[in-house]
């Protein structure tokens, strides 16, 4: 830059620059590095690539002239947004100013986050939002809170569109945590971000129980408890990190395909490792994790709600190159049972990888539904229902791997042929039945069994003979319902090849408005 300028208006217009880059002072920029945190424009320095990101509207202000406001002004009004590259690609993001009024939400400061929500939509690019934010700026009323219900409108209509993106770094809190709650993927830092809707004084008063910040809406509570943060982060670079890894495996929009990566990993690779994974007593748990990383590409793979409801693993891996979304039982956990929550977060990452294009990769070992008082009052059918519904509406191309027990309604859960799957395959070791041996020959036998001079000899033959006869992947393949039964060590390759064979595959759904999804 040439710093020899005389044009008045060329300096002037410097001058207004660097006080927006100031945003709330020297004096709160120190602050908020005092607790560990960015600022709004380091942030976007270290999410997008170098010298990319292009602000716009620097230089709004709020319009508010109540209860003082209109003596304190900050160009930017408490939000920086704008558009920048990730990778080389187009993003649209906004990073909220935590040193000017605490980022907290004004009409104008809402109507500039707007602006980039409609922009991205329009050009078909994701949008990421970096919350840090104290909530509704309390002095303007009614105004603050129409800022806010017009983001939760643009981000309903973009909804399954662009890809969604909130990180939180700081408060969120009120009203303000239905934006996040509405986008499809929420990254939060342990110890500095915190939300909920109402805070702990007002807990307190309510209920009269006692709790903290990070007790009440922590990283913590989110990431295992409650299954509103998708992923924690350990700082802030690490959660900015997160988003440029998840950015990577999905597309720009629903009407692009997920972006293809060369991988220096042979698609013909097989490892002998997984022919022995699976134990030999079909009650013995192991690690799914393991299987997925000896399959897809590099061992690498972006696992999504990591902590919470665990029995079901969800994430995003590439095979031969392309994204695909897994959805795995994990025998490790609960034996892999389907319960309220494993549904309700499966069924949310099918949707979501259904709307942007990105395949679907099933390896199941389901030994059914959690049995219980708790879980049928608290609604394991309406919730089962969900995970059955997004199988059966998504389009894209959809492949199930059955490594071992496929139980009961689980099994029509589960991605079978029978709701679309285009191909299933089964390892040796499948047990594919209404129910398990030892149950099967409790109903089926219970008469011989109450007559047999030795109730458990008898029992244990039963159970052998209708393991070798029906818990078997050959009954179901004879059936057409299994496409393939194949060698474990052959997984990568056939998952592979039939990507490539379904990559043209068009599918639709019969015309309607939307669906009724039991909710």
């Amino acid at each position: 830059m040439d710093d020899n300028v005389n044009n008045p208006r060329i300096l002037h217009l410097r001058e207004k620059k660097a006080l927006a880059k100031l945003g709330g002072g020297e004096k709160r920029i120190e602050a908020q590095h005092a607790k560990g945190k960015l600022t709004a424009r380091e942030r976007l320095e270290l999410l997008l690539d170098k010298g990319s990101f292009r602000e716009l509207d620097p230089f709004v202000v709020h319009n508010c002239t109540e209860f003082g406001l209109d003596k304190q002004k900050y160009l930017g009004d408490g939000v920086v947004t704008g558009y920048g590259t990730i990778d080389g690609r187009l993003v649209y993001a906004y990073s909220q100013d935590f040193t000017v009024f605490g980022g907290s939400v004004s009409q104008t400061h809402a109507a500039k986050i707007c602006k980039i929500m409609d922009m991205a939509m329009k050009n078909g690019a994701p949008i990421i939002g970096l919350n840090d934010s104290g909530g509704a700026r309390i002095q303007e009323g009614v105004k603050s809170l129409a800022g806010y219900a017009d983001i939760f409108f643009r981000n309903v209509m973009a909804s399954g569109v662009v890809p969604q993106v909130s990180v939180i770094m700081g408060p969120c809190a009120g009203g303000a945590v239905y934006s996040p709650a509405i986008t499809d993927f929420v990254i939060m830092v342990k110890e500095t971000s915190h939300m909920f809707v109402t805070g702990p004084d007002v807990v307190k008063t309510v209920t009269h129980e006692e709790v903290d910040f990070e007790e009440l809406g922590g990283a913590f509570v989110h990431a295992s408890k409650s299954g509103v943060a998708h992923f924690t982060a350990e700082n802030e670079e690490d959660a900015l990190l997160l988003a440029q890894q998840l950015m990577s495996y999905l597309p720009a929009n629903n009407l692009e395909d997920p972006p293809l990566v060369a991988s220096k990993d042979d698609p013909l690779r097989q490892d002998e490792s997984l022919d022995t994974i699976i134990p030999d007593n079909p009650n013995k748990p192991y690690d799914m994790k393991e299987i997925i990383h000896r399959v897809v590409d590099e061992g690498h793979f972006l696992e999504v709600h990591e902590h919470w409801a665990m029995n079901i693993v969800v994430g995003f891996a590439r095979l031969g190159g392309r994204s695909v979304g897994i959805v795995a039982q994990q025998p490790a956990v609960l034996a892999g049972v389907l319960d309220i929550e494993a549904s309700q977060k499966a069924a949310r990452f099918v949707r979501f990888c259904d709307a942007f294009n990105i395949p679907l990769v099933v390896f199941e070992d389901v030994p059914g539904f959690m049995p219980g008082v708790n879980q049928e009052h608290g609604g394991i059918i309406r919730h089962g229902a969900k995970l059955l519904y997004a199988f059966a509406e998504a389009t894209v191309p959809k492949l199930t791997v059955i490594v071992r027990k496929a139980y009961g309604g689980a099994y029509c859960v589960m991605n079978p042929r029978h709701l679309g799957a285009d191909l299933v395959l089964a390892w040796p070791s499948a047990e594919i039945a209404v129910m398990g041996p030892e149950g099967a020959v409790n109903v089926i036998f219970r008469r011989e069994l109450a007559a047999a001079e030795d109730p458990v000899a008898k029992r244990a033959s039963l159970v052998a003979d209708y393991r070798e006869r029906f818990a078997n992947p050959y009954v179901a393949a004879g059936a057409g319902f299994i496409d393939n039964v194949i060698e474990p060590r052959e997984t990568r390759p056939q998952l592979i090849n039939a990507l490539e064979m379904l990559q043209n595959k068009q599918g639709s759904l019969p015309p309607k408005k939307h669906g009724n999804i039991p909710l």
